[in-house]
C-alpha cells in the first residue's frame, strides 16, 4: 500500500508539473475538464446513481467546465468575467452559507436533482478556478494550492502530536481542534515566508487583512475536507473511487481545493477588476 501510494504521488506530481508548465491554454482546459469529469463520476457514485447515469453526469460536468472556460475567453488573452464570476461566487456562497449547516445537521445527499446541483456547484467552479488562476499566473494557482497542502500536512502532524479534542467525531474521528490550530499557524507562517521570499512590503492593515484571509481559507479548506468525509460516510465508502492507487479518488485529493480555489479566484477577480 505504501509503495503504491508513493508511486502514485510521484506520477501525479509529474503529470501536474508537466500540465502546468508545458500545456497550452486549450490543452490545460481539456486537462482540467477531464479531472472535472472524473470528479463528477465519483460524485454520482456518492449519490448512488446507476453506472450509466454516473458516466453521463461526469461527462456533463467536464463538458460544462470546458464550455464555460472557452466562453469566458480563458483560452485567449481577454477574460469575460461576467460569464465566469457568477459561477465562482455561487461556489463561495455555498461554502460560506450552506456547507457548515450541512455538516452540523448532517443532511443526506440524496439521489435527486439537489444532489446533481450540489455536485455541479462543488466541481464546476473548482475546475474553472484552476483554469482561471493559471491563466492569470501559474504562481498564484500553485500558491493557492500550497495553502491547502500546508494546512493538510500541519493538521496531520499537529493533530498526532497534540490532538486531544475531536473536531467532528461523527464525521471524521481522526481530526482534532489542535490539528486545525496547527494548520492555521502553519499557513500563516507560509504566508509570511512568501512575502519575505518575494520581497513584498505590506502595510500593517494589509498584513492583518492577509492574515485574516489565510485563516479563513484554512478554515474553509477544513470544511471542504469534512464535507466530502460526511458524504463518504453516508454512502458507506472509504474512498470516492479507486482511480488513484493508495490515494483513493479524485475527490479525495481535491476535497479541500473545491472549497478554497473558487474563493481565491473570486479574490483575484476583485483585485484585478
Amino acid at each position: 500500500m505504501l509503495k503504491a501510494r508513493v508511486l502514485t504521488a510521484i506520477v501525479m506530481l509529474a503529470v501536474l508539473s508537466l500540465a502546468l508548465g508545458v500545456f497550452s491554454a486549450p490543452a490545460w482546459i481539456g486537462f482540467v475538464a477531464i479531472i472535472a469529469a472524473l470528479a463528477g463520476w465519483e460524485w454520482a457514485g456518492l449519490a448512488k446513481w446507476s453506472p450509466a447515469i454516473r458516466i453521463a453526469y461526469g461527462v456533463a460536468l467536464g463538458a460544462l467546465v470546458a464550455f464555460v472556460a472557452v466562453a469566458s475567453g480563458l483560452w485567449v488573452q481577454s477574460v469575460q468575467a461576467a460569464i465566469l464570476a457568477p459561477l465562482l461566487w455561487c461556489s463561495v456562497a455555498f461554502w460560506v452559507l450552506l456547507a457548515f449547516p450541512w455538516l452540523v445537521r448532517r443532511w443526506p445527499l440524496g439521489q435527486g436533482v439537489p444532489a446533481a446541483l450540489v455536485g455541479a456547484v462543488v466541481v464546476v467552479p473548482t475546475g474553472l478556478a484552476m483554469i482561471y488562476l493559471r491563466h492569470v499566473d501559474v504562481a498564484i494557482l500553485l500558491a493557492a494550492m500550497a495553502v491547502v497542502w500546508v494546512a493538510d500536512i500541519a493538521a496531520y502532524f499537529s493533530g498526532r502530536a497534540f490532538g486531544r479534542r475531536k473536531l467532528a467525531p461523527a464525521i471524521s474521528p481522526g481530526k482534532s481542534w489542535e490539528g486545525v490550530y496547527g494548520a492555521i499557524v502553519a499557513v500563516e507562517l507560509y504566508g509570511l515566508a512568501l512575502t519575505r521570499l518575494f520581497g513584498i512590503e505590506l502595510s500593517t492593515q494589509n498584513v492583518l487583512l492577509g492574515a485574516m484571509a489565510l485563516a479563513v481559507l484554512t478554515a474553509i479548506s477544513v470544511i471542504g475536507d469534512l464535507f466530502e468525509s460526511l458524504l463518504k460516510r453516508q454512502a458507506g465508502i472509504k474512498d470516492s473511487s479507486a482511480l488513484l492507487p493508495g490515494h483513493g479518488g479524485i475527490l479525495d485529493r481535491i476535497d479541500s481545493l473545491t472549497s478554497t480555489l473558487p474563493m481565491v479566484a473570486c479574490l483575484v477577480l476583485l483585485l484585478t477588476g
